[in-house]
Parts: C-alpha cells; sequence; structure tokens
C-alpha cells in the first residue's frame, strides 16, 4: 500500500511540474476543497496524496518563483554581500560560484534570492573557499537559458537549484573579504580541502578529472573525449556517485566488517557482529554521499541503506519495495523539484527495474551441483540479467532525455561495474581519506587506483570504437514514452504471464520514430537561440545547410556540440550538406570545430578561408548556386577577388522559393549593404531577412531595409547583451517598414515554415514550449 501511496504522491508532483504556468489561486482553492472532501468522506488515500502532491509542489515553485530577481534592477550594480556556498571552479580567465546573499535593500523592498550564481573574471590568484563572506558589487540577470528544440533545459537547472540571478562580480567595485568563519559548511569545506589535495597530488595523471569524479563528485576536469567514450559506452553512470556506488561500498563495508569483527570471539560478547557491521556501513555510505555533495542518487542510496541496516540493527527486515517508497516520500517532501532532473528518473527507475525483474532468472532454478564452476556460472547468469534489465528497462528514459542509447552498454557495463566497484573505488576514496593524515599511503593508494583503472579505460575506448556503439534517435513524444515502458514492463514480468510477447509492439514506435516530413518544395528555417551569435538551420526534403555555428563560450560549452548537434538530432538529422561559415568571429564560427565533430558536412563554405587553414574548406563566391529539392540557393557576397576583410567579407546567402526569400547577411555593414543594392536592386524584395550584424547601428541603413522590404526581421541576439543590440534606432527603422520584429532572446529558437506561396507565422520555441518556470 506504502507503494501505491508514495506513487500517487509522485503523481501529483509531476503533474504539476507539466504545467505552462502557475494555476490560478482559484483553482488551488477549488483543489484545496476537493481535498478536505475526500478526507471527509475517507475516499482512497491514492487520490487525496495526488492532490497533496500537487499543492506541495505548488508551494515550493510560488516561493522560489517569487524570490527571482525583480526586473527593475537587472543589470544595475549592486552592492552585496554573502556568503559562498559552494566549491568555486575556475578557468584560464574566471572563477564561478554560488553566493546566499544577505537582505539587497531596494527602494521600496526587501529582495532576498536563495542563491545567485556569480562569475569574477580575470582572478587567477583568487582563492575563495567555502563558508567565505565577501562584500561584492555585482550585475545581475533573471535566470536565463537557450532554448532550443532539443536542447538542454538551463532555466530548469537553474531553478531545480533554487539560483533566482546569475550575474558577475564588476571589477571596479567595493570588493573585499570580510570573514570566514571556521564552523561554516563544514563538509563543503572539507571536500574542497579533499579537491584540492587531489589535484595537487594527481597532477600528471591523465584520469585525475575521472578519480575526482568517482570520489569527491567533482566533474568539471573529465576532458570532452573522456565524456565522449562513457556516453558511447553508457558507461556515464560511473563517473558520477551513483546509487550503485554507495550501495556497494555500503555492502562491501558490512561484510569486511561483520567478518573482522567475528575474528574476536570476545567482541561478539559486547555487541553482535551483524549489529557493528550495519553501523560500520551506515557511516560508510553517509560518508561517501557527504563527498558526493548529496546529490539525488547518493540521497536515495543513503535513505535505502539506512532503512536496511536499521531493519538489520532492529531485526526487523524490511523489504525492498517500502524501502524504495519510504525513499521517494521523503526525497519528493524535502525537494518536490528532484522531478525535474534526470538523475531522479534513472536512479529509482534503476532500483526499481531491478526490484520488479530480477526475480525472473535466467536459469529455472539455481545449479544444485556443489561446484564452484557451476556457482560462478550462476552468479555470472544473475549479474548478466541485471545488466539485460536495467539496459532494456532505461532505454525509453534515456532516449526521451538524452535522445541516445549506447547498443554496448550492457557489454561494457558487465566487466566495468565489478572492477570499478569492487577494486577501483574503494580504493580510490581510501586513499582520499587518507591523504591528510598519511599524505604518502593516500597517494600510493591513489596511483594504484589509477593504474587498475587504465586497463578498464582501454577496454572502455575499444567498445567505444565499434560502428554501432550509439544509437542516435529522435526524441519521443510523452505517448510513445510511456507506450514504451508499458511493453518493457509486460516483457519483464514472470514467464507463464500471457501475451509477454506483445510488450515488443510497444517498444516498436519508439524505436522507429515517425520524423515529420517536409513536402518538395518547402522548406524549414530555424534561427538557433545561440545567446550573442548566429546559427540557423535551413531543411528542405532531403538536404540540410547549416548557416555560422555561434560561438565557443568555453572549453566546455560551444554552440557547436552543445545547441546545434542536439537540434539537428531532435530533427533526425545525421548529416550536414552544406555548412557555411559567414566569417572567422567567434560568434559566428566559434561553435564549427566541435559541430563537425559529432556531424559531419559534405561541403563547407566561408567568406574568410585564411582563418580555418585547419580544415578543407572552400571560399563562398558570389555567382555560386545550386537548387534542393524545388528550393534554390545562391550567394550574393562577397566577390572572388574581393579586398573587404572581417565583417565585410561575410558570406550573403539567398534562398528563393517560388516567390518568396530569405536573406542571411552575417556580419556585413553599410558599405556592403550599397554594394548590394546597386547589384541586386528588386532582387533584394525578401520575406525573411536575418539582421545584419545582430542590428548594430553599423548596419541596416534606410536604404538596404527600403530594398529588401522584409516581411519578417529576425535578430540573432543575447538576452541583455552588453552591446545593446539590436540598438533601438535600428529596429525603429524596420518598424517603420511595416516588419515584423522577432529576436532570439526574448523568442527562443524561431522557426519557420514555407512553400511556394506560403509562410505560417513564426513559432517561438520559448513561448510555445517554456514551462511555469521560464522565463518570458
Amino acid at each position: 500500500m506504502i507503494a501505491l501511496n508514495a506513487l500517487a504522491f509522485l503523481l501529483g508532483i509531476s503533474i504539476f511540474q507539466c504545467l505552462p504556468d502557475l494555476p490560478q489561486f482559484k483553482w488551488i482553492f477549488i483543489l484545496i476543497g476537493i481535498l478536505c472532501l475526500l478526507i471527509f468522506f475517507r475516499t482512497p488515500k491514492t487520490l487525496s496524496l495526488i492532490i497533496i502532491g500537487f499543492l506541495w509542489a505548488f508551494i515550493q515553485a510560488s516561493l522560489l518563483l517569487s524570490q527571482r530577481l525583480p526586473l527593475e534592477i537587472e543589470n544595475e550594480d549592486l552592492p552585496i554581500s554573502g556568503t559562498i556556498v559552494s566549491i568555486p571552479t575556475k578557468d584560464h580567465h574566471r572563477v564561478q560560484f554560488l553566493m546566499d546573499p544577505e537582505n539587497i535593500f531596494l527602494k521600496e523592498k526587501i529582495w532576498k534570492p536563495n542563491l545567485i550564481k556569480l562569475s569574477w573574471y580575470h582572478t587567477p590568484l583568487l582563492d575563495l573557499r567555502v563558508g567565505d563572506k565577501y562584500q561584492l558589487t555585482v550585475r545581475l540577470k533573471r535566470p536565463r537559458g537557450f532554448m532550443n528544440p532539443g536542447g538542454f533545459d538551463y532555466e530548469k537547472w537553474l531553478f531545480h537549484q533554487k539560483i533566482q540571478a546569475v550575474g558577475y562580480v564588476r571589477p571596479k567595485g567595493d570588493n573585499h573579504f570580510i570573514i570566514s568563519p571556521k564552523s561554516a559548511y563544514p563538509i563543503d569545506r572539507t571536500r574542497q580541502v579533499l579537491l584540492e589535495k587531489l589535484d595537487h597530488t594527481l597532477i600528471d595523471d591523465p584520469y585525475k578529472g575521472i578519480i575526482q569524479a568517482l570520489t569527491l563528485g567533482e566533474t568539471n576536469h573529465i576532458t570532452s573525449e573522456q565524456w565522449q567514450v562513457f556516453q558511447r559506452t553508457g558507461t556515464i553512470h560511473l563517473v558520477a556517485i551513483s546509487g550503485l556506488h554507495i550501495g556497494l561500498l555500503a555492502g562491501l563495508v558490512y561484510f569486511l566488517g561483520k567478518y573482522l569483527w567475528s575474528l574476536r570471539p570476545t567482541w561478539l560478547l559486547i555487541f553482535p557482529a551483524q549489529s557493528v557491521a550495519a553501523m560500520s556501513a551506515l557511516v560508510a555510505a553517509f560518508i561517501y554521499a557527504a563527498l558526493a555533495g548529496f546529490s539525488i542518487p547518493t540521497q536515495r542510496a543513503l535513505i535505502m541503506v539506512a532503512l536496511v541496516m536499521l531493519g538489520l540493527l532492529i531485526r526487523r527486515p524490511i523489504s525492498i519495495i517500502r524501502t524504495l517508497s519510504i525513499a521517494l516520500f521523503l526525497i519528493l517532501i524535502w525537494d518536490p523539484l528532484a522531478v525535474l532532473t534526470s538523475g531522479f528518473w534513472l536512479s529509482f527507475g534503476a532500483v526499481s527495474l531491478l526490484v520488479f525483474g530480477i526475480h525472473r532468472p535466467l536459469m529455472k532454478t539455481k545449479p544444485t551441483m556443489n561446484s564452484p564452476i557451476f556457482n560462478a556460472i550462476y552468479q555470472f547468469w544473475r549479474w548478466g540479467h541485471a545488466q539485460w534489465v536495467v539496459t532494456l528497462g532505461l532505454m525509453p528514459l534515456l532516449i526521451y532525455q538524452f535522445q541516445k542509447f549506447s547498443l554496448i552498454s550492457p557489454i561494457a557495463n558487465l566487466i566495468a561495474i565489478p572492477w570499478m566497484e569492487f577494486f577501483i573505488v574503494p580504493l580510490l576514496l581510501l586513499g582520499v581519506l587518507l591523504l591528510a593524515p598519511f599524505p604518502i599511503l593516500g597517494k600510493t593508494l591513489l596511483t594504484i587506483g589509477s593504474y587498475l583503472f587504465t586497463p578498464l579505460w582501454y577496454f572502455l575506448i575499444w567498445c567505444s570504437h565499434f560502428s554501432l556503439a550509439q544509437w542516435t534517435l529522435i526524441a519521443p513524444t510523452l505517448g510513445t514514452l510511456l507506450l514504451a515502458i508499458l511493453g518493457i514492463l509486460l516483457i519483464l514480468v514472470p514467464k507463464g504471464i500471457p501475451g509477454r510477447w506483445l510488450g515488443i509492439i510497444g517498444i516498436i514506435p519508439l524505436l522507429t520514430p515517425s520524423q515529420k516530413q517536409i513536402e518538395y518544395g518547402s522548406l524549414q528555417f530555424t534561427l538557433l537561440d545561440v545567446g550573442q551569435g548566429l546559427a540557423s538551420v535551413v531543411s528542405t526534403q532531403s538536404h540540410t545547410l547549416v548557416f555560422d555555428t555561434g560561438p565557443k563560450y568555453s572549453e566546455k560549452f560551444n554552440a557547436g556540440d552543445g545547441i546545434i548537434a542536439p537540434f539537428l538530432y531532435n530533427q533526425g538529422i545525421q548529416q550536414i550538406d552544406t555548412l557555411i561559415i559567414s566569417h572567422g568571429d567567434n560568434d559566428h564560427a566559434g561553435g564549427m570545430v566541435r559541430l563537425l565533430q559529432r556531424i559531419p558536412a559534405k561541403k563547407i563554405l566561408t567568406g574568410t578561408p585564411s582563418e580555418f587553414s585547419e580544415i578543407n574548406i572552400r571560399s563562398c563566391v558570389q555567382g555560386q548556386h545550386w537548387h534542393w529539392d524545388g528550393v534554390g540557393f545562391e550567394i550574393l557576397h562577397p566577390q572572388i577577388q574581393s579586398s573587404y576583410q572581417g565583417n565585410n567579407q561575410s558570406c550573403v546567402l539567398q534562398i528563393t522559393i517560388g516567390s518568396q526569400y530569405i536573406l542571411l547577411t552575417g556580419d556585413i555593414g553599410k558599405l556592403i549593404e550599397q554594394k548590394l543594392i546597386s547589384q541586386y536592386k528588386d532582387k533584394l524584395a525578401t520575406t525573411i531577412l536575418v539582421a545584419p550584424h545582430h542590428g548594430s547601428a553599423s548596419s541596416s541603413s534606410l536604404e538596404f531595409i527600403a530594398a529588401t522590404h522584409p516581411k519578417y526581421v529576425l535578430f540573432p541576439v543575447g538576452y541583455q547583451n552588453q552591446w545593446h543590440f539590436p540598438k533601438p534606432e535600428v529596429v525603429q527603422r524596420y518598424l517603420n517598414q511595416d516588419a515584423e520584429i522577432w529576436d532570439t532572446a526574448y523568442y527562443g529558437a524561431i522557426t519557420i515554415h514555407m512553400t511556394a506561396d506560403t509562410i505560417k507565422k513564426p513559432e517561438s520555441f520559448r513561448q510555445t514550449y517554456g514551462h511555469y518556470w521560464t522565463e518570458n
């Protein structure tokens, strides 16, 4: 019964998290009234718990949204004092951290956010510590992220982390250290010290980032190549301190503690070995979960370990279903926003699958022969069956969340999990804990752990090289996801239940998704939201063109593999026919290299080929033209002997579909605009214009606007960008020509469908697919 109640509570919270907007208070009062009636008439608890879950999520969400940065102080210099509450992360030019600020007094009210995320630039020698209190002058924005089909929902992540504003420290402000209480944030202070010791001890170790992730839950130093291997082999869970790590470590400590305590019979007279072992396992699980920063999977595992060990201590074992249900209840009560994270669903999903499916072993009976060989074979089959159950069961969630599924995952995990959990992780964890009191011994254990990881790493690399190691699919609809989950549950039910084979039918739509087809003579144009930069995709019936690839923001994030590639995968596109890089500026070309590592391009053109000597790239030249599926493409600029440089050397592409046109202009200025007018005159009239240079005052002259006379003008700009693009006077010029204004900062990705004689109204991904936490 408790399992059903826990699921009802989860259902209520999940329903709320699917809402596009917060419900009005009248609906909340109606729900409260219904809840009172249900309680009064003593109806089944499940109905009441659905409403209670919904209301609990509403309360938490309303409180968080009410604490967001007020609009009137966005991008204003703001003096604040507060405490650093996260381990600062550093790269070449900045340090990032979370701060818990004190009350901020505004003109008419007091603003007290939960957390703000800050970047402090050009401070390589600054030693920020968790618990330090600082006085800072900052500029803040409301929590906002890129909004694109298939992309990571950064705003959802910020919302779950309870971050009410993001910003940076002003270098010319009154910035100074106040105090560092020694008793503040002891767990994270310890984690920071251990992280620094690890960084110093493993300075030349190629697996340093992986070891830091396995022991302290910090993944910042894992290279992109290493991430790719883990992703392709379906072993990415191994580099997070997951529930699996916690559970296996607790089990190892339990059996080791029980064995060692039993060696001295006199000790058994004081405390039973089982009690000592249970307490030791619980302490070990708590320490490991603390080192991980108490992530959601570790919270789940820690609660379950605590309940299991409590049952052993009181000699009243608690069933695994009851344990899992209590863990679910406690986590949702503590954090109803947990359902917004993939870790929540994957963690509880994996354990639930094992509970549901592991009772149906591959062998009908355990071998009766008293032989180590037969017992080993039986245990191997059981372990393989567990891998099969988890891999098959989590497939729909993985495809829904990431549009990828590793076909080699069962084989990779079959070897990697026991090798990692029984040999590498215990050595590394013990080594980290001994680094402070016994540095030589700690370093020795870490070195041994690193050596043991080497053969496993080569095995994973070998697995990742298989052509079918990773399967990329289109993100399924919610209905397809639920159908696939039901189908898999039907497959996993015990033998003897009729109709198990029907489960295969439920999986087929997930594995063979129907892609929205573009008809001959039609196209889909999408201007992606890449911040202050440009990236767009043109899709015809059987071809794809990408115009510019947006900026590279850091070594770990760029628009190429962070935004464009996920969008193309979401659309079912595995190859780019033509990639055009208008010119070499970072905001147009920064994502190119990483995009090409993910998705190949048959042909690459650019206006500045000298800036891309490392790849096979050709010049885009005036007069180049081609046709795809009834749609024409033509390069209007630059000329073959052009002497222009930089922005004015940008490729200008005109797309023709019937009597309608799209004009992509890169960063050209007024000089090139005049040149285009003189060369093409009436041919410049366009339906959709991507504004030159993001709406800068150096472009979009009155003559050019009159010549193009666009119906829709799209500005590829970042929210509250430092150049204040698009300039108000530029926007006004287009409005005077009756153009409709759209920009990616406020609308997210903008998609337009066109045929030879029709055009649909632009679709805003932010407005169409946003949730109640999404900024509008």
